[in-house]
């Protein structure tokens, strides 16, 4: 064991061990990391603490001594409206550092990693990578729905109702203080759900153990499987890297397009691959969405909250319908390939114990998974948009955006902050046949925040949402429906085209051509030749904005943060040469 060479080596160790609590016999057992996003910071962290201890009892039943270390995340929810949902992004590449510091500064023989939610799964997922210690992933699971089974996402949407006088202040205010009634992510197919999902997909989850609710009593037996497993992994040294291949991450991304997920593991996708040696860019994306189908029934796209995802049979069902086109052979954590583990999963009651839960909803498995034959969508739900507006690339959920807006001609109406553009939109200045622009909101201009409230301030209002489109070189929420373009690279603040933009010029739409250019000004076509002869002319005018934060955690990140399309994270210059 890796950590009893340490021991030789650092004979302060074994008393530090023994003055907080280690028994003279616990040094000599294997050594099991678990690290966690425990903390009082929101629903989906505040919970975790008996899952940590859980994942502790399991690796002590299996002859181990654990060891408990915490980076807590942030709450996206509770960073919107403000400057702190600068620092989502951010805060992902810091926690999968601080991890790294725990992980190297004291040597482990294996681990156990806890989260649940936007930026801790991917951030736990990429550290999971570049330690490569033999690890599990266990997430904390799904909040329940609250009554009428209202859940956050739909908040926004009322906010923007109240701001417009659709309902009073006392209607809001029930809507707020209902929609989140447990510990949990958020109960629909945001970034929390989807990650938690990617995790158990790449094959570093124990089977049927993601995104379960998190009041759930399996949730808290998937806890003390895991560290049990842990410890088989360390006795075996069974490592990520051995496991994790590209296989595995085609295998994430078909899963990725059955279930309509976030846009924002086109980010974390990359980013986690990247740790892992393996360079995926978002064009595989799009590649392997085409002639996807699209099968899950969860909002924000679909009617059901995603606690009704494992009781449809979760993970695995999702991998039944569309094992036709999943690398069956792909290793996964329990040291057995994915085939063998849904084989096993088929014996083991998983699915009648699912059947138990879906028959106290009143729905059936097909209103929530679809069956393969008879698909929501056939040509799955995310596209990669390029042209002279988006050299490198765009993201649109395709499958959100109403059929009239996938061509389109629109008129660009740019905005430099977020603030003006939900102004503009709240005050009826915006109008049908409009192109909003928010620039300078990309991981280099302010650290890449979401782009929520204006996506839900288009999409409550009926007529916006049919006739005009967001584009941005930020983010959206998971939670985001409606004609949203984002990850516009590269961005305003490297200079991009969308910096370039001015009131009035013609934007060009394509989804099935998988376009997204600028095609006029002033309201009038003009010559793919003049078009490119007027950007030049802008770009030589152009002048490069100072950063909005340059000192602290956030000044680094906009430094080092590659491109939306490229992932985001923080890569050092010999990274961003190879």
């Amino acid at each position: 064991m890796r950590s009893q060479d340490v021991r030789r080596l650092a004979p302060e160790m074994d008393p530090l061990r023994i003055g907080m609590g280690w028994s003279v016999e616990d040094l000599g057992k294997p050594q099991i990391l678990v690290e966690s996003t425990f903390g009082d910071s929101h629903p989906g962290s505040a919970h975790l603490l008996e899952f940590v201890d859980l994942a502790c009892e399991g690796v002590r039943q299996a002859g181990g001594r654990a060891a408990r270390y915490f980076a807590t995340d942030i709450c996206d929810g509770m960073a919107q409206g403000h400057d702190g949902i600068n620092y989502s992004l951010a805060s992902r590449d810091m926690i999968c550092n601080l991890i790294e510091i725990h992980e190297r500064a004291t040597t482990f023989d294996a681990g156990v990693f806890i989260a649940s939610c936007d930026k801790a799964v991917p951030a736990h997922l990429m550290a999971i990578g570049r330690t490569n210690l033999p690890t599990v992933m266990v997430t904390g699971g799904v909040m329940d729905a609250g009554p009428n089974l209202l859940t956050l996402e739909q908040i926004g949407m009322y906010s923007a109702m109240c701001a417009r006088g659709e309902i009073t202040q006392e209607q809001l205010d029930y809507y707020k203080h209902n929609a989140c009634p447990s510990c949990g992510a958020c109960s629909f197919m945001g970034t929390a759900s989807t990650m938690q999902i990617m995790a158990e997909a790449l094959g570093l989850m124990l089977p049927g153990t993601a995104l379960l609710p998190a009041m759930c009593q399996d949730l808290r037996g998937a806890a003390l499987r895991a560290g049990r497993q842990a410890m088989e992994l360390a006795r075996r040294d069974l490592r990520p890297r051995d496991m994790v291949t590209m296989d595995s991450f085609e295998n994430a991304i078909m899963v990725h397009a059955a279930i309509s997920g976030s846009t924002n593991a086109l980010m974390h996708i990359p980013a986690i691959a990247h740790e892992f040696g393996i360079e995926l860019d978002a064009d595989t994306f799009d590649r392997m969405h085409r002639g996807a189908h699209y099968l899950l029934d969860i909002r924000p796209a679909g009617r059901w909250p995603a606690q009704y995802f494992y009781y449809a049979g979760g993970v695995p069902r999702v991998m039944e319908e569309i094992r036709a086109h999943l690398h069956l052979d792909s290793m996964t954590v329990t040291g057995k390939t994915l085939g063998e583990n849904l084989e096993e999963l088929k014996s083991s009651g998983y699915y009648e114990k699912c059947d138990e839960y879906l028959a106290k909803t009143g729905c059936k498995r097909t209103d929530i998974i679809r069956s393969f034959s008879a698909p929501i969508g056939r040509d799955g739900t995310i596209a990669v948009l390029r042209g002279n507006l988006a050299p490198e690339g765009a993201v649109i959920k395709h499958s959100a955006v109403p059929r009239q807006m996938h061509r389109a001609l629109l008129t660009a109406r740019p905005f430099d902050c977020e603030e003006d553009a939900i102004d503009a939109i709240l005050t009826h200045k915006i109008r049908p046949g409009d192109a909003v622009f928010i620039r300078y909101e990309g991981p280099k201009g302010s650290g890449m925040p979401e782009m929520f409230y204006t996506t839900e301030a288009i999409s409550s209002d009926p007529e916006l949402s049919a006739s005009i489109a967001l584009i941005t070189d930020g983010r959206f929420s998971g939670a985001s429906k409606g004609p949203a373009i984002g990850h516009v690279s590269p961005e305003a603040a490297q200079g991009g085209p969308i910096a370039l933009v001015e009131e009035g010029d013609l934007i060009l739409i394509d989804v099935p051509a998988r376009k997204l250019e600028i095609v006029g000004v002033k309201g009038e076509r003009v010559s793919e030749e003049e078009m490119e002869k007027i950007l030049a002319e802008r770009r030589a005018k152009w002048q490069p904005r100072p950063p909005r934060t340059a000192q602290g955690a956030l000044g680094v990140f906009t430094r080092l943060a590659a491109s939306p399309m490229k992932g985001g994270m923080m890569l050092t210059d010999a990274e961003k040469t190879k």
